[in-house]
């Protein structure tokens, strides 16, 4: 027979290859026709008795990148309609549909055929269940062939065996740090821990998996044979009780709860090694479709997956401008931190990189910054002296602007000084070619006013990046007023080419992800005002999901810059564009006490020389008079955090500011890490109800101040109970309708 996503050839052994190829994708998913086809090779095979067994591989770079998951959000959404009238019938169509694949998983380990997998490159989530449900399992070598089960870094976890199988096949401790941090490992870790059985090179892949055919290979796996005993001990064991309490508490500790899918990954293995596989796998099943049904799943799948995906393919790109060839980029301020760490990331892409500075001692320092980086990678098996050498020979140290003519994109990175920023601005362009385009990385300064330094202000656009530059994947790129479509496509591509993920904003200070952040800082500084105790502030907030506390970000990205960026603000604003009492908070860290950040090794915590580690700035408890920890709500401080920040992006959607609710969302979470579980700060608002939430920020506003007052917007939006994801729905109308 013929299938659309396989194709499927039998030798004179009787051994049958499978191999899938699905049309018109560079990549294997897990969608319904798969899941369909799948199953009739299984019957089929099993069926035929000339067949010996079965091999089964991929026909692209990768073996697959799991299950496609806008089948699973389209099948939520069939569950939802049905729920109102058949409440039943809905929950046995959302288990039958989410467990379908788990299902074929176990028809094929049983099947009385030998299959084996021979993973040919990346195989993660549903596709390396497929592989663990194999009786054998063969790996390539190749450095970029990886496996693992990512799924709860998307709110869900692996629902199609996975937490079953992987814990019958390797110690239960191992089983559970691979499963809750969603680790994936290359071919010889994966044939240390037991995960697969041989690694071998590419070429001799399908001989190898035949070989374990001809060679006898039992179509049982160890855990349907008579006597099989766990990897890790029974959980009833001496092993069991020294592993579980312990793990749930880690799982507490770094999670604070927040996320369903990996609290039903602990439920799942506890449970399930207590059973036989197939009750087992049906108590999974159970969880998946429970976890499927919350509102972290469904936010995180949306926004950390499926919008993502989304932005990184260009979804904000112009269609009708050609895809623009980026030979050689100029950074100006090449040799700081964050214009260096540019330059590193843009010869990481096989980018020309020109790093300009005042001198060569201060430019040679921005490429000595990417040697750095590239011996780290070097030492963790990331890269290769051959790679570094490549690397650096890309980059150009040099003070002379004349060496910026032929780059098709300059990117400022100078200190965060508008005048600063106009006598670069202004050198650059003497030189530069007529149809080049210059970006700012300025961080709060509106783009519009520092195009005014430009003499062609449509081929000027904002690409901000984050700190720092190689780890963060998030860039924010700001359209001024007359930016034309030339310039947004070429930021695009270039982002890309770095291989970020962009949001597109529109003009304003402090753009879209600033003002969040700058709201999360400013309310740390009224809890610090208020004299909430500063590790309670830094503590709650990680209770609430941030990945970093306030007052530690404020350290990352310098105390000394929020007194720079307050003055400017007041320069440019006035006295009152800026809360007194945290301008003079600021003007006493750095100018009184000397306390710049982590930069200088003193901010809000102290930096101590390794391997102590750093903690609160003692002396920080006694700028404000204390209040007894005892009588502050826990809650409440969770819900300023969430709140202050949901309503800045909520002002920056009716201001015009941001215009895609999915980048609204991916920014706030990968700009700086907003509590993921929520799905983003939109996702947060549209989570809770907007009438619930405005019912929530007039309370707030009632006890804490103007922050927390409900824009415009929300109240309208609130009278209605009407979401962000509905009134401003970033699909075309055209395929909102093939989705519902």
């Amino acid at each position: 027979m013929t299938y659309k996503n396989f194709t499927v050839a039998r030798d004179a052994d009787g051994i049958v290859v499978v191999t899938w190829d699905m049309p018109g994708r560079s990549m294997n998913v897990i969608d319904q026709s798969v899941d369909e086809e799948l199953n009739r090779i299984i019957d089929e095979t099993a069926a035929d008795a000339g067949v010996r067994g079965v091999v089964v591989t991929s026909g692209k770079p990768s073996f697959s990148g799991g299950a496609d998951l806008s089948m699973l959000e389209n099948s939520f959404a069939t569950f939802q309609k049905m729920k109102a009238r058949d409440p039943e019938g809905a929950a046995k169509f959302l288990f039958d549909s989410s467990s379908s694949i788990q299902r074929a998983y176990r028809k094929l380990e049983t099947c009385g055929k030998p299959w084996v997998a021979a993973i040919n490159g990346v195989a993660m989530g549903g596709a390396f269940e497929l592989c663990l449900a194999c009786h054998g399992r063969v790996m390539s070598d190749d450095p970029k062939a990886k496996v693992g089960l990512p799924e709860v870094k998307v709110g869900l976890f692996p629902g199609a065996g996975g937490t079953q199988r992987v814990p019958r096949l390797i110690n239960t401790q191992e089983a559970l740090t691979m499963l809750l941090q969603g680790k994936s490992y290359d071919g010889a870790k994966a044939r240390k821990l037991g995960l697969v059985h041989e690694v071998v090179p590419a070429r001799k892949l399908i001989a190898a998996a035949r070989k374990m055919i001809l060679d006898g290979l039992k179509p049982v796996q160890p855990w349907d044979e008579k006597g099989f005993r766990l990897p890790g001990g029974p959980v009833y064991s001496a092993a069991g009780a020294q592993l579980f309490p312990p793990a749930n508490a880690i799982y507490r500790r770094e999670t604070y709860d927040n996320y369903p899918g990996a609290r039903a990954i602990l439920k799942c293995v506890y449970e399930g090694l207590l059973l036989p596989i197939d009750a087992a796998l049906k108590v999974e099943s159970r969880y998946f479709a429970n976890v499927l049904q919350t509102t972290e799943a469904g936010m995180m799948i949306r926004s950390i997956f499926l919008s993502k995906q989304e932005l990184d393919k260009g979804a904000r790109r112009p269609a009708d401008v050609p895809a623009a060839k980026i030979r050689k980029v100029g950074i100006l301020g090449g040799g700081g931190f964050m214009g260096a760490g540019i330059g590193y990331v843009t010869a990481k892409a096989g980018i020309r990189t020109v790093l300009l500075d005042r001198d060569m001692v201060a430019a040679e320092k921005g490429r000595s910054h990417s040697a750095e980086l590239e011996d780290k990678a070097i030492g963790r098996g990331a890269s290769t002296p051959a790679a570094k050498d490549k690397l650096l020979s890309l980059i150009q140290p040099t003070t002379d602007y004349a060496d910026l003519a032929d780059c098709d994109l300059v990117i400022e990175a100078v200190f965060e000084d508008s005048a600063i920023k106009k006598d670069v601005t202004e050198k650059a362009a003497a030189h530069m070619k007529r149809g080049a385009i210059f970006a700012s990385n300025t961080s709060t300064i509106p783009i519009t006013g520092l195009a005014r330094n430009f003499p062609r202000a449509r081929q000027f656009i904002g690409i901000h990046f984050f700190s720092p530059v190689d780890r963060m994947m998030l860039t924010e790129i700001i359209l001024g007023k007359r930016t034309g479509d030339k310039a947004l496509a070429m930021a695009l591509d270039y982002v890309r080419a770095i291989r970020k993920t962009p949001i597109v904003v529109n003009d304003t200070r402090g753009f879209y992800v600033n003002r969040m952040v700058l709201r999360y800082m400013s309310e740390a500084y009224n809890m610090l005002i208020e004299g909430v105790p500063p590790a309670m502030i830094e503590n709650v907030a990680r209770q609430a999901g941030m990945p970093v506390g306030p007052l530690a970000l404020n350290d990352e990205t310098a105390i000394d810059l929020s007194y720079k960026i307050m003055h400017q603000t007041v320069r440019d604003l006035g006295d009152k564009a800026v809360d007194a009492r945290h301008l003079k908070l600021v003007d006493r860290m750095v100018e009184e006490f000397g306390r710049f950040g982590r930069k200088n090794a003193k901010g809000f915590y102290d930096y101590p020389a390794k391997p102590a580690r750093k903690h609160l700035w003692p002396e920080l408890k006694n700028l404000y008079p204390q209040q007894d920890p005892d009588r502050i709500d826990v809650q409440e401080l969770k819900n300023r955090y969430h709140a202050v920040i949901a309503l800045e992006a909520a002002r920056c959607v009716e201001e015009g500011v941001v215009t895609d609710m999915r980048e609204a969302d991916v920014g706030s979470i990968l700009g700086f890490g907003f509590a993921p579980f929520t799905g983003g700060a939109i996702s947060y608002i549209d989570g809770m109800g907007t009438a619930r939430f405005v019912d929530m920020c007039r309370k707030l506003q009632k006890k804490y101040g103007a922050q927390f007052k409900p824009n415009k917007l929300l109240i309208e939006m609130a009278g209605k109970d009407e979401r962000f994801y509905e009134r401003f729905n970033p699909k075309p109308r055209a395929e909102r309708k093939k989705a519902a």
